[in-house]
């Protein structure tokens, strides 16, 4: 995905200014910035929440016209949200069959009138889930409902959910919050995993700066809505724009 000139305004305030970002196949890239930044924006203009006033929006060379929210999983992407958003009253497995539901081919009616390839079709939906939870390392928690569980584990799920697409490109939102040290380095380790192993793209707004710089191999810097630092984590680390943003400037 690039994101080309990104300007989104609300009323007066100007929370996006001409912000470019490219997320390279194969590679996890950050985003980050102090508090009030415009990351939340920035990454609801690249899943179709937001609009742009002004800049372009392209996804595998193709420019998209008007990107909306339920265009995601056809276009290979998935998204996590920083609330989870799991649904309490089915079961962890039924949840992540949710996200596995972009590769059904029946549809609503077939499942309705119970057709032989609707039932076939819902066993392979409920085997590429189970294998999905297998892989984090929560197979054992699908009959449990996501109320049930730990925070962890429940954010595990909702990753789950979206791996469950199969994208190639995953859009992370804060995926740390509220995660131990322990459970941190696990994500952290997993998120690698995912662009080594299946040669997916991740883009990662994340607060916690230790994850970040451990995971992300190219990291774009927000302050007041504007791009002011952008490349490989160690360069970010020690720009002096950054430092000035996050740790303010001396005066007398």
């Amino acid at each position: 995905m690039e994101l080309s000139g990104i300007t989104v305004t609300f009323g007066g305030i100007t929370a996006l200014s001409e912000v470019d970002l490219a997320v390279v196949p194969g590679t996890v890239h950050g985003v980050i910035g102090p508090n009030g930044a415009g990351k939340t924006t920035l990454f609801n203009v690249a899943c179709g929440f937001v609009v742009p006033d002004a800049g372009t929006i392209s996804r595998a060379g193709d420019r998209l016209e008007r990107l909306h929210p339920h265009d995601l999983a056809g276009l290979g992407m998935a998204r996590t949200l920083q609330g989870l958003g799991l649904f309490d009253r089915v079961t962890v497995l039924e949840n992540v069959v949710v996200g596995a539901d972009r590769h059904a081919r029946t549809g609503f009616l077939g499942s309705l009138l119970g057709l032989p390839g609707a039932a076939r079709e819902e066993r392979a939906l409920r085997e590429r889930a189970m294998e999905v939870l297998d892989r984090l390392g929560i197979g054992a928690y699908a009959a449990r409902y996501p109320g049930s569980l730990p925070y962890p584990v429940r954010k595990r799920v909702a990753l789950a959910r979206a791996l469950a697409a199969e994208p190639d490109l995953l859009l992370l939102d804060e995926p740390a919050s509220g995660l131990g040290a322990a459970d941190m380095d696990e994500l952290g380790d997993l998120v690698r995993g995912l662009a080594a192993e299946r040669a997916i793209s991740v883009m990662l707004v994340e607060h916690h700066m230790d994850l970040v710089m451990r995971v992300c191999d190219e990291i774009t810097v927000l302050d007041f809505g504007r791009r002011i630092a952008h490349g490989p984590p160690d360069l970010v680390r020690n720009d002096p724009a950054v430092l000035a943003a996050y740790l303010g400037e001396e005066v007398d």
